[in-house]
Formats: structure tokens, C-alpha cells, sequence
């Protein structure tokens, strides 16, 4: 049975489990997807109404946390702190639904000193101002500004924005009419997005736990990631090297393309990832994966000059995909982004010469940032080691464009 007994009103339970795993998230510096997955496994008994709680309060104060850092006039320093930006947020979440009735916060002792009148005049007075309004650090504020210029505000604000829940219809055991009906029959609505696989969500639900699952036929991916496989155009019977691999979401979709016939290789540092890459192959139907950990530069020499097509999904600020991670953007550190552009350029030198003559290669990030994308591009190809690729297209997917992630990716060819 659920303890959240009303839209309009607050259990201590639910606003404890949310209060917890902020102060995990903000004082001990957790990720708040690993933290709001173990919130929800502490409370089993809890409905999905109380789990929707939970998860969509703790993720919304952490996209609105320096908002709500001003309206209480300091950081919290312990968990009683983030009670009250829980109160805090109640208040305004309220208001902003025009379909509720007016925000009243209960008489808890943990919500002492929270005033709604006050609380919403401080709102009032700071939404104009946008690092504020949208909760960001002054300097991602200022670094944006000088990347993207006037589209910079368009972007931030669809950047703070909830983001949807899309499925990609997996290719090597169902088609996305067939992933469609089969979900419905469990409960699961959805609509088909673009031409391809692509099935958004009509409402969130816990896909995880259905037979369609289960059985391999899709795989949770956002729309705009799943843009970037089709872009390389793998063929069955090609070489392919996916070299940034992690857990293999975009390798699952080019075994999809290549209908798991030639040899599809998953490269990446850290090996756990790769193991959790061959248990999805496995689920998925995808048999032509073979997994390679990067434990020296030998492994990448090996396979200099043999590849058909070459995937640099490459490790980036993710600022693209702050709608899902909002916590990035308090985790993020200006020197942390000149080491990743570092890395980036050294990627795009040291692996490029895995494609043979005639091969192509894409070069993708979910940042939105140019010297992240398009200058990384520029600088390789003026360099000693991009001298025989040609760009052939890039394209930059903006928040705004489609409503998903912000991404980029761009198709070099070796002659």
C-alpha cells in the first residue's frame, strides 16, 4: 500500500529517503543514479507511486539545487538541511502545477524557519537571473556563454529540463511494431519516434522488470545516441571496432546493424565494463561481440590498419546529457574538462590508424560544447596523424532540436 497519501501531501518517509540521498549525492560525492537506485532498493515495501517520489523529488532538487541554495540562504551541511530544500521544493513544485491546490508544508520540526509566501517571493526575485534560475556554476555559466553564444540560454533551459525514457527496438530479434504491441500487452504505452527503432515512453515506467526485456528485444537508449551507430553504416561481414565501448549500448546497436554476422570488437580500459557489455550481448542475441580490454598500447597496434569502421564514442563532459545526470554539473571541474579534451585528442591520434584505406571512422561526444566536438575535429584533421582522412559530415544535435540528449558526432573517411 502507498504512504503517499495525496499529491498535495508529504510522508516523513518518502522526504527522509529523499533528504538521505542528497546528502549522499551533494556531502559525500555519490552519482545520484547509483544512489537513487539504492534508495528504492531500501524501500521495498514502498508503492510506485512512493518510488516515482522518491527518484523524481531527489533528481529535481539536485537540477535545482543553487535555486534552492539561495531561497535558503546556504548549503546544507547535514541531511536536516536537505529536509528543508525537500519542503522547498514542495512549495514551488506546486505552484507551478496549476492543477494543484496551494503548497502547505506540515508542521515537522524539520521544516522550521521554511516560510511558502517568503519562499516564493525569493523565487520570484532569483529567476531572472539564469546561472540561478537554471542551477549552474558561475563558471559553466560563463564557459557556455563563450562557446555557443546567444543559443547558449535556449540550450541551458532544455538542458534542465526532465528528460524522456526512449527504448531502442532491437533489430536481431523484433521489429519496433512488434517491440510496440508487446510492450502494450504488458502495460507498457509507448510512441515511435524518427524511422528507425526508436520507442519513447508515454509515462515512466520500470521496463526493466518486463518479459520483453527480459528477452533481449530492446534496450533503453536515448534518441539522439541512437543516431550515431547508423552514421558509421556497418555492413554484415565488416570489421568493425567500437574502441570506447564501456558497457556496450552502442555496440549492441551496430551488432543490431550488422545482423551479428562479421566481427564486431569491443574495446575499452575498464574491464568490469566489458563484462557487463558481454552479459547485454548475451540477452540481446548479439553473437559476433568480441570483447578486448585496452591493457597497453599493444592492443590498439594490433588492430592498426584492419578495420572497416571504427566507433570513437570518446569520454567527454556529458554536459549533452544533463537532463539524466543533472549531478554532473556540480561534479564537473574546469581542469577536469582540459584533461578530457586532452584525452579526447590523444584518442583520435593514437586510434585512428585502426581504419584501413577506403574505412571510416566517427568521432562522437554528448557534450554540446565546440571545443569538446567540431575544434577536436579541426585539430585532428590539420594534424600529422589526420593528414589522409577527409571529413564527410558532421552534425551537432542540440537539446532543442528533438527534445533529447545533446550530441555530436562526425564521419571521417581514410583515403
Amino acid at each position: 500500500m502507498s504512504v503517499f497519501s495525496a499529491a498535495n501531501k508529504l510522508h516523513p518517509l518518502l522526504v527522509r529517503a529523499v533528504a538521505q540521498a542528497l546528502t549522499a549525492i551533494f556531502l559525500e560525492g555519490q552519482y545520484a543514479d547509483k544512489v537513487i537506485e539504492l534508495a528504492l532498493r531500501q524501500n521495498p515495501k514502498a508503492g510506485s507511486r512512493d518510488r516515482a517520489f522518491i527518484a523524481e523529488t531527489t533528481y529535481e532538487v539536485v537540477r535545482n539545487y543553487r535555486l534552492y541554495v539561495e531561497i535558503l540562504g546556504k548549503a546544507p551541511e547535514n541531511e536536516a538541511g536537505f529536509w528543508k530544500m525537500a519542503g522547498i521544493h514542495h512549495v514551488l513544485r506546486h505552484d507551478a502545477d496549476t492543477t494543484q491546490e496551494v503548497a502547505v508544508l506540515p508542521e515537522w520540526a524539520e521544516f522550521k524557519g521554511l516560510d511558502p509566501p517568503a519562499i516564493r517571493r525569493k523565487a520570484a526575485a532569483l529567476k531572472p537571473v539564469r546561472k540561478i534560475r537554471e542551477s549552474i556554476p558561475d563558471w559553466l555559466d560563463a564557459l557556455g556563454e563563450a562557446e555557443l553564444g546567444e543559443n547558449w540560454d535556449t540550450v541551458l533551459q532544455w538542458l534542465n529540463r526532465p528528460a524522456q525514457v526512449v527504448l531502442r527496438a532491437n533489430r536481431l530479434k523484433t521489429s519496433r511494431s512488434a517491440l510496440q504491441a508487446a510492450l502494450l500487452r504488458e502495460g507498457i504505452e509507448t510512441e515511435a519516434r524518427g524511422e528507425a527503432d526508436a520507442l519513447v515512453l508515454t509515462r515512466r515506467q520500470n521496463v526493466f522488470q518486463s518479459n520483453v526485456f527480459k528477452d533481449g528485444r530492446f534496450e533503453v537508449q536515448d534518441f539522439s545516441s541512437q543516431q550515431v551507430a547508423p552514421l558509421l553504416a556497418p555492413a554484415p561481414g565488416m570489421r568493425v571496432v567500437d574502441a570506447c565501448a564501456g558497457a556496450g549500448g552502442k555496440t549492441l546497436h551496430l551488432a543490431a546493424l550488422m545482423e551479428s554476422r562479421g566481427q564486431l570488437i569491443a574495446l575499452d580500459t575498464l574491464a568490469w565494463k566489458l563484462e557487463a557489455l558481454r552479459l547485454r550481448a548475451r540477452r540481446a542475441g548479439a553473437s559476433n561481440i568480441e570483447t578486448r580490454p585496452i591493457e597497453n598500447k599493444k592492443v590498439i597496434k594490433r588492430l592498426y590498419g584492419t578495420a572497416d569502421r571504427l566507433l570513437l564514442d570518446v569520454p567527454c563532459s556529458g554536459l549533452g546529457v544533463l537532463r539524466r545526470n543533472p549531478d554532473t554539473k556540480w561534479k564537473l571541474r574546469p581542469e577536469m574538462l582540459e584533461s578530457l579534451r586532452a584525452v579526447q585528442q590523444d584518442i583520435l591520434q593514437a586510434y585512428s590508424p585502426i581504419v584501413k584505406p577506403g574505412g571510416r571512422l566517427v568521432y562522437a561526444t554528448c557534450s554540446i560544447l565546440p571545443s569538446e566536438n567540431e575544434k577536436q575535429v579541426e585539430a585532428f584533421l590539420s594534424s600529422e596523424a589526420g593528414k589522409d582522412f577527409t571529413l564527410l559530415q558532421q552534425r551537432t544535435i542540440r537539446p532543442q532540436d528533438e527534445g533529447f540528449d545533446g550530441f555530436y558526432m562526425a564521419l571521417l573517411e581514410r583515403t
